[in-house]
């Protein structure tokens, strides 16, 4: 029978493409480690790597084994987790990937909040990018997603997490900060900030601008920016607007470096999902926190954004 060790050894041993940094990092012997390798590979009935005075390297069968051998340990980890759950005690580990910025601003005071009403708990988020979030599901390396938009596979779920305002933002002394409304055809005037084409406010803006026939090619684009604290920070120097988050920005606003400008006739609103595998493939510490984000105790975070705009 296969035994995790051997599987634990295989994925250092395929990792370090070395038996000797594998023996180092597992505590082990050399001859330790590749005794468990040849097992291994007797057990499977297949050779997992070439030897050579240079090093490892995985053939065919080692490179099919290895995404199935991270999957095993993380299904053992959850198999530990779940187990440990049946006790009164909420325990074990939870890991949050994070991909809508917006969800920088929420996450951590809601998962901070989690932490301190189940204190044996391990939490880890994690700032992904948007194609790793679906991949990072299915394969367990995450357990739960934040994204920009609802994701659309057999093998997950999404529920609405927050709404959050997308503002036009303009410098401190711009003239438009002084009027306070435009009208939207105004907008192709000045030099633009733009998020990157995976961007979800770049998708709300591009949408909603075309209900007034302002298309991207209408727009006078001076930079495209992937991260929407560095449009805020680039707008404060004095140049340009942008379409921003308004949890991205609020606090620039409040130093009086920039200000928010209402476009008439328009109303951006960004909602951020959270996203799980099914529920037939269950995991107590990510469910709770699955129901935990819209406990009454928690709206005062989810509607941060409309009290931001209140105190700005």
């Amino acid at each position: 029978m296969i035994d995790i060790q051997k599987i634990e050894t295989f994925i250092c041993a395929a990792e370090n493409s070395s038996l000797s940094e594998a023996a180092k990092q597992l505590h082990l012997s050399q001859p330790a480690v590749s005794h468990q390798i040849k097992l291994l590979e007797h057990e499977l009935g297949v050779s997992l790597f070439t030897r050579s005075n240079v090093g490892l390297s995985m053939t065919e069968a080692g490179q099919i084994l290895l995404p199935w051998a991270h999957n095993l340990l993380h299904d053992m980890d959850n198999l530990e987790e779940m187990m440990a759950s049946l006790q009164d005690v909420v325990s074990g580990e939870l890991r949050i990937g994070c991909s809508a910025s917006s969800g920088k601003y929420i996450v951590p005071k809601m998962a901070t909040r989690f932490c301190l009403l189940y204190p044996k708990i391990k939490l880890h988020i994690q700032v992904c990018k948007p194609e790793t979030i679906i991949p990072g599901l299915l394969e367990g390396i995450i357990h739960l997603g934040i994204v920009s938009s609802e994701v659309n596979d057999s093998g997950l779920e999404s529920q609405e997490f927050f709404r959050d305002a997308i503002d036009l933002i303009v410098p401190a002394n711009h003239p438009w900060a002084a009027r306070g409304c435009i009208e939207p055809s105004e907008i192709v005037t000045e030099p633009v900030f733009i998020r990157e084409e995976t961007s979800g406010t770049r998708w709300v803006m591009l949408a909603e601008l075309s209900k007034v026939d302002i298309s991207l090619d209408d727009l006078n684009i001076f930079m495209e920016i992937g991260s929407a604290e560095g449009i805020v920070e680039a707008i404060s120097t004095g140049h340009g607007v942008s379409f921003i988050s308004r949890l991205a920005s609020w606090r620039l606003r409040e130093l009086g470096r920039i200000a928010s400008v209402q476009v008439d006739g328009l109303n951006m609103q960004r909602i951020t999902y959270m996203v799980r595998k099914r529920i037939n493939s269950p995991h107590r510490l990510r469910d709770v926190f699955w129901g935990f984000i819209h406990a009454p105790e928690n709206a005062d975070l989810l509607n941060l954004s409309t009290k931001v705009l209140d105190h700005a």
